[in-house]
């Protein structure tokens, strides 16, 4: 699920000895760690640590194509491993959230020749291009099949031919990419002969049709394979193909293709053995298991089980590494993650799966897996023990007798980030906290001393004060919340209270960062203004404050999450500076959601909402997200129902607007529709703004932006007037 918050800081990791070929989220580190690169107006240059001397290793000349007046436009670079052939990525185009299709030059830094491969394809149609170990070979996806072009003779070919819109090799189908981060679906063999590959059946899966009324005299349908809550997965399996003979290999992964997911695989530190990973339908069970490339021979290794949900690795992982392999010690180990003795813990599992050696002892969480080096023997992570709003760098030797040691400086209290170099020696950090804006560096490791001062950020710096503080409900929940008090603030006035809430497990809303507490929807300064606007998390938001925390919320999204943000909000009313007649509410996405089902189950506490882009009826949504947290609704659909906000339509009291885009292929506009026939039925009044063809992030079309903004914040004005009284 997607989720919005109102301020994002950039944050990015790097593994050693992965290349993944995405639009670039982070640094382009050589493989030693020592040095990186970067674009400029000269080419691509080479940074050197800790020196940051510059050298240009690719001029913009040897970008320019003959005849061409203008270098490519770089949006991505790779280079083959042994630094003398550059892959350049450009003319890209957007594939549902990324611009992961475009167009791929080699230049062959040897004889300084710029040739485009895929040339007979259409044009921005490639896919994750990426060279053989060896250099020789190029690999790409194409209108989903997969392709190889070898560099010296310029020959194509076509290894997979059943590609169509429906059956995907390569790459991965709508909800794949949504909910497990899964894109670049096909991974070299470390011997360059072969490729693994993903194939998706998505051939089954139903057709959401949005419709699209205004670009064009008459309306037309653009259909979307979406499968909902309850409908059957798209089968998935996972493919071999020799690229001297052509010939794929099925491997022979036990259970039902269509009741199971793959949401990771990578060849097991050798060109021999794939590794894989695969889920029940209800995520509550992982498998690990060897599959011979050559026969497809498949041996279970390793199972892992819970009464909830088990998180995968985009949960726990940065930006291009979410479903490759941490392998150690010269591939006789690797690295796992989970949360079986009720804290999020590295784990070092032997190669055979039988020895397991934990690396993160203690009462908490690690937060993310940010980088390894098996030279030092060092994993590094991010985590906070005591503070579940924010954020710290630590490492902690991989021998399972050491403690964890803290890297980031103890007097910078708020939230840290770093892109880490493959050998832990240097990173890109930036650290802020709610009130003191980003200052980014560069530090060496792990005496964290900095090497080159950033400037700091000049967005956002006047933004007003906030607080951190906490609450507990009568339930006895303690939450985390963050407060913006008016400018000019006086405790003899009452002052009207605005909450920005999410409380999913896709978010927390409530961290010690700067901006995390600007609304980013509102016209001017709420503070200015005369609102206290606030945010809590409660359980079920991915906070790391242990498994139980996160997990309170399996099959219960829209009542227990509901329920601690409603407990929270009477104890804050009680304030004496609060207006008990001015409570507003407010969200997207999952938030939106929430807003909805607050605004229903609390009519008492909240007397304002605008909802935007709301999941209405949790079984309109896609069934990796909805049933990963709810189960299935063939066993326990009345869970679905009992936290669905259109459950709660007729006890609407206060005033609501609802805001959806028509072309949300995420979600989808029939929940807006199912939520205004309901409070139809009730005659309820309510305000309600379509945006046509715009999707779930409501940013497309001239002025949009500009009107959601203007909307919102007309709204929130005229029903829950700002000011102290």
């Amino acid at each position: 699920m997607q989720v919005f918050k109102s301020f994002l800081l950039i944050i990015s990791v790097c593994f050693p000895l992965i290349t993944f070929a995405q639009p670039p989220k982070g640094l382009h580190w050589a493989a030693d760690g020592n040095s990186y690169y970067e674009t400029s107006a000269d080419g691509i240059t080479n940074i050197q640590m800790p020196s940051f001397t510059q050298t240009t290793v690719v001029t913009a000349q040897q970008l320019t194509p003959s005849g061409a007046a203008q270098p490519l436009l770089v949006r991505n670079f790779f280079f083959s491993s042994d630094g003398k052939k550059a892959l350049i990525y450009t003319n890209s185009k957007k594939v549902w959230r990324y611009d992961t299709r475009g167009d791929y030059w080699v230049l062959n830094t040897t004889d300084n020749s710029l040739k485009q491969i895929g040339k007979t394809l259409p044009a921005s149609s490639l896919m994750y291009a990426k060279f053989s170990p060896d250099g020789t070979n190029v690999a790409y996806v194409s209108n989903h099949n997969l392709y190889v072009e070898d560099l010296n003779t310029g020959a194509v070919k076509q290894l997979t031919t059943d590609g169509t819109d429906r059956m995907i090799n390569g790459t991965f189908d709508w909800v794949y990419e949504e909910e497990f981060d899964c894109r670049d679906g096909f991974r070299w063999s470390p011997d360059s002969k072969t490729i693994a590959y993903w194939k998706v059946d998505a051939t089954k899966i139903p057709n959401f049709l949005m419709i699209d009324n205004t670009d064009s005299t008459y309306p037309f349908v653009k259909p979307v394979e979406y499968p909902v809550a309850g409908v059957d997965p798209s089968p998935c399996y996972v493919y071999t193909v020799d690229i001297a003979s052509g010939h794929s290999t099925k491997m022979n992964i036990p259970g039902d293709a269509q009741q199971h997911y793959i949401p990771r695989m990578g060849w097991a530190a050798n060109a021999s053995q794939l590794i894989i990973q695969q889920f029940n339908r209800k995520q509550n069970e992982v498998k690990l298991m060897y599959c011979d490339a050559a026969t497809g021979a498949a041996s279970e290794i390793y199972t892992e089980t819970a009464k909830a949900w088990i998180d995968n690795k985009n949960a726990w992982a940065y930006n291009n590494f979410k479903t490759g392999w941490e392998w150690v010690k010269n591939g006789s180990a690797f690295l796992w993650v989970s949360e079986k003795d009720g804290w999020r813990h590295i784990y070092l599992i032997s190669r055979d799966g039988k020895k397991e050696t934990l690396l993160t002892n203690g009462n908490y969480d690690i937060i993310t897996l940010n980088g390894y080096d098996d030279k030092s023997g060092y994993a590094y992570f991010m985590a906070s023990p005591n503070n579940a709003t924010q954020q710290y760098l630590y490492r902690v030797k991989m021998d399972g007798k050491s403690k964890a040691e803290r890297l980031s400086p103890a007097e910078e209290s708020g939230t840290h980030d770093y892109d880490l170099s493959p050998n832990g020696l240097y990173a890109s950090h930036a650290f802020s906290n709610i009130n003191t804006p980003p200052v980014e560096d560069w530090v060496s490791l792990p005496q964290h001393k900095i090497i080159k001062q950033g400037e700091r950020e000049s967005y956002g710096n006047n933004l007003p004060h906030a607080d951190m503080f906490q609450v507990t409900t009568d339930d006895g929940i303690t939450m985390d919340g963050w407060m913006v008090k008016p400018a000019n603030f006086d405790s003899t006035k009452k002052y009207p209270v605005v909450f920005y809430v999410y409380t999913e497990p896709a978010s927390q809303t409530v961290k010690d960062e700067y901006g995390a507490a600007f609304n980013f929807l509102y016209n001017g300064s709420m503070a200015d203004d005369g609102y206290i606007y606030i945010s809590l998390d409660g359980r079920g938001t991915p906070a790391p404050k242990g498994a139980e925390w996160r997990k309170a919320i399996y099959r219960n999204i829209g009542r227990i999450n509901i329920r601690d943000q409603g407990m929270a909000a009477r104890k804050i009313i009680q304030w004496p500076f609060v207006d008990t007649s001015r409570v507003a509410i407010w969200g997207w996405s999952g938030g939106g959601s929430t807003t909805l089902n607050c605004l229903f189950q609390f009519p008492d506490v909240y007397k304002t909402g605008i909802s935007i882009a709301a999941v209405d009826y949790q079984l309109t949504y896609d069934n990796i997200y909805q049933e990963r947290y709810m189960g299935l609704p063939q066993e326990n659909k009345e869970d679905f129902i009992a936290g669905s906000p259109v459950t709660y339509a007729k006890n609407l009291q206060g005033h609501l607007l609802i805001v959806h885009g028509t072309g949300d292929d995420n979600v989808h506009y029939k929940n807006a529709e199912m939520m205004i026939n309901e409070l139809i039925k009730y005659n309820k009044i309510f305000q309600f703004m379509p945006y046509p063809n715009r999707t779930h992030s409501i940013n497309e079309g001239e002025g949009t932006t500009k009107h959601l903004r203007n909307l919102y914040t007309t709204f929130l004005q005229q029903y829950c007037p700002p000011g102290g009284r």
